[in-house]
């Protein structure tokens, strides 16, 4: 029976992870460490109960003793714990240093010296910056434009040293724009759902021009069980669904699907070092994990919106004026 440790398990995709794996591996024990951060919610697994194969820790993996005591048990360890907001990184980044850096070498550096079968590292496209056309590989040269970014690409970089110079055997996963269940109402796709609504408008930065490539966080759940199965200590896999639509094109199908006028969205100013376009190869992907994605961005849109309109409970006190906010890097957090 495999022993997983899961950290930030209790954020999006966190707990979107925890939920599938139990489900799909039943000779499972896992263990959730979580220190409660801002977009953690203990009702994203409320309904899990703690027994023989979960159990929740309550802690910080910016605590060096917190992370040597739980990796002691684990034969992987999969890496979620993250401070992930764009915004709130430029509005005050020592956060995303302590949690996104120190938190990741304090992990891998307590995995440095017992015997672990293998850890995932979960990290991000930004990482990569902008790209005007054509798709980053994952040889492509890191160039974060944010806080945010540059925490993650510090953290890789960490990641690719500890697997060259201690052979601890870690897997990087850089994953395009997840959105799906349980993400938090900062986030755009929660926060343009939840504002339409509410009968608000839809704040767009310089316009919504900017192109993503979207995947639903189930798809991405499964290419983390691939690597599990078969990523390779050292390397590193660009996770992406290659579904391409502007943040104007999103929104409008979220106001479509909710028949709401396309008039709500309204232009906002730009937030500073916003990249204009991500897009990454999964070839590698698709062809050493065995993994591609199941669902187009176009279904699992209308899925997610259908799963906020059932949900109303669980986002309407997360949803506060601030965490709406069309302009959120200006807010004090």
């Amino acid at each position: 029976m495999d022993r997983i440790l899961v950290t930030g398990g209790l954020g999006f995709i966190g707990s979107n992870f925890v939920r599938y794996v139990l489900g799909t591996r039943k000779k499972v024990e896992l263990v959730n460490v979580d220190y409660m951060g801002p977009t953690s919610n203990p009702t994203n697994l409320n309904q899990l109960r703690e027994g023989p194969r979960y159990k929740f820790v309550k802690g910080n993996i910016a605590n060096p003793s917190l992370c040597r005591r739980v990796v002691r048990n684990a034969d992987v360890v999969v890496n979620f714990a993250a401070e992930t907001h764009v915004d709130r990184s430029i509005a005050g980044p020592n956060p995303f240093l302590e949690s996104n850096v120190i938190g990741t070498f304090n992990l891998l550096d307590a995995c440095r010296t017992i015997s672990i079968k293998k850890i995932i590292h979960i990290s991000t496209d930004e990482v990569y910056g902008s790209i005007d056309s054509g798709s980053f590989s994952e040889e492509s040269p890191l160039n974060p434009s944010s806080p945010y970014s540059a925490t993650k690409a510090a953290a890789d970089m960490i990641a690719k040293a500890w697997y060259a110079t201690y052979r601890v055997p870690v897997v990087i996963l850089r994953c395009t724009n997840n959105f799906g269940p349980y993400q938090h109402p900062e986030k755009f796709i929660p926060k343009a759902i939840i504002r339409a609504l509410k009968g608000k408008p839809i704040p767009l930065y310089g316009g919504g021009a900017q192109i993503r490539d979207w995947i639903h966080v189930e798809d991405f759940c499964i290419a983390i069980e691939h690597s599990l199965d078969k990523g390779e200590p050292g390397e590193v896999y660009n996770i992406s669904a290659g579904n391409e639509l502007t943040n104007r094109e999103v929104a409008q199908m979220v106001l479509k699907k909710l028949g709401k006028p396309s008039s709500m969205i309204v232009e906002t100013e730009d937030r500073p070092g916003h990249d204009f376009r991500y897009s990454l190869s999964s070839n590698k992907a698709r062809r050493k994990l065995r993994w591609n994605p199941a669902k187009t961005t176009r279904e699992a849109l209308a899925l997610t919106v259908d799963w906020y309109l059932a949900n109303r409970k669980w986002w309407t006190g997360l949803a506060s004026s601030k965490v709406l906010s069309g302009q959120p890097w200006k807010e004090k957090w």
